[in-house]
């Protein structure tokens, strides 16, 4: 059997305790709601009730980037893919944290953008 420190081609050093650390990834939503306080969001991937994370709108709603809390996440259903398979769908409930002056005026800007019951077209939410 192959040695694993040769295939991973730098060296690794083992940590003892607890040292923590924060790994961040982008991911993908759909905006169900908005309001100043906070978000509805729809995903493919379970966020943690509790879990702190950082919401972004994108530039063509009016920039906007917020540190936000998971308040709640359940399951609303799934969709096929192309496989056969189905994945869950989830919605979470979103409390915007620490609010500037300039971040409440970019959502009071979005929030005239959106038409009820319509939306905000083709813009890309990242999570």
């Amino acid at each position: 059997m192959p040695d694993l420190r040769e295939r991973r081609g730098a060296r690794r050093v083992s940590v003892s305790g607890h040292f923590g650390a924060r790994a961040l990834a982008t991911l993908e939503v759909r905006l169900v709601d908005l309001s100043i306080t906070g978000a509805r969001i729809e995903h493919g991937e379970i966020l943690r009730p509790g879990s702190r994370c950082t919401f972004h709108l994108p530039p063509a709603v009016g920039s906007a980037v917020l540190s936000a809390r998971v308040v709640h996440s359940r399951v609303v259903g799934a969709t096929p893919m192309p496989d056969g398979d189905r994945r869950l769908l989830y919605q979470s409930g979103l409390a915007f944290l620490n609010v500037s002056p300039n971040q409440r005026a970019a959502l009071e800007e979005v929030m005239k953008r959106i038409v009820p019951g319509g939306g905000i077209g083709d813009a890309r939410l990242t999570f």
